[in-house]
């Protein structure tokens, strides 16, 4: 495959940098790509709401688009037909099979909302083949390791560990396993996944989320993270918390 079928969706929220001319500095570029990976990703997000995926899978699609463009350029591939392959070979990865047609037409109304889904003609088998040879080129550039360790199963557990030890009454009042839960999910808009352990993202949620509604942990000769996780660092969280931060500095930049 030599890069992306003309047929590939345009981005909605303006030009993609394949289009765009060169920056003024190496700092502009790698700004304007950061920007670039967030949208595609939120596109993904998105898409997968719509085609009723689950969590995991999403998480799948988004760490699949992150690890191919840790290898290859930008200015190479188009991101949104990268990211439709993502998505279709996550749910594959994550036996949540989904129809080529589904997401062709979810990612459509997505650049085109007002429009009818496409017609089985020249453009949408374009596409659709556009969509299956993505797919061949990213196992082939991932080496066909596309089955990877999320940090969900290991917050899952750390919320129930936590959930034990402080107050009923504490945790009933406060949201913090749907914090911790939409801080994990806002994690996968950068490539957070491939930097950071899953275990140390969990904790990481787990502790921003407890410190935001001032829940207090019990004290005792080891720090509550330590004894969830026995090689996590203060150091640890710290990372990736302020990439979480700068991620969320990043969605102002791209409003």
């Amino acid at each position: 495959m030599e890069g992306p079928s003309s047929g590939a969706p345009a981005a909605r929220d303006g030009p993609s940098l394949l289009a765009a001319g060169g920056g003024s500095g190496a700092e502009t570029d790698i700004t304007r790509e950061m920007k670039t990976h967030f949208r595609v990703c939120r596109f993904i997000m998105e898409s997968g709401v719509k085609l009723g995926m689950r969590s995991v899978p999403v998480a799948t699609a988004c760490e699949l688009y992150h690890r191919f463009f840790e290898c290859v350029s930008l200015r190479v591939y188009e991101p949104y037909l990268v990211a439709m392959s993502c998505v279709y070979l996550a749910g594959k990865v994550e036996e949540q099979h989904l129809r080529t047609r589904d997401i062709i037409n979810v990612s459509h109304r997505y650049f085109n909302s007002a429009s009818a889904p496409l017609e089985c003609d020249r453009e949408f088998w374009e596409l659709r083949d556009s969509v299956v040879q993505c797919e061949l080129l990213i196992l082939r550039q991932l080496d066909f390791h596309v089955s990877f360790r999320h940090p969900h199963k290991y917050l899952l557990h750390y919320l129930l560990s936590v959930k034990a030890l402080v107050n009923r009454h504490a945790w009933t009042r406060t949201p913090v396993a749907e914090t911790a839960w939409a801080l994990l999910r806002d994690c996968y808009h950068g490539p957070m996944c491939i930097h950071h352990a899953p275990q140390h993202i969990a904790i990481a949620t787990l502790y921003l989320a407890l410190n935001s509604y001032g829940v207090e942990m019990p004290v005792g000769e080891r720090e509550w993270w330590q004894v969830l996780c026995e090689d996590v660092t203060k150091e640890d969280i710290n990372a990736v918390i302020s990439d979480l931060l700068q991620l969320y500095d990043m969605e102002a930049k791209c409003i």
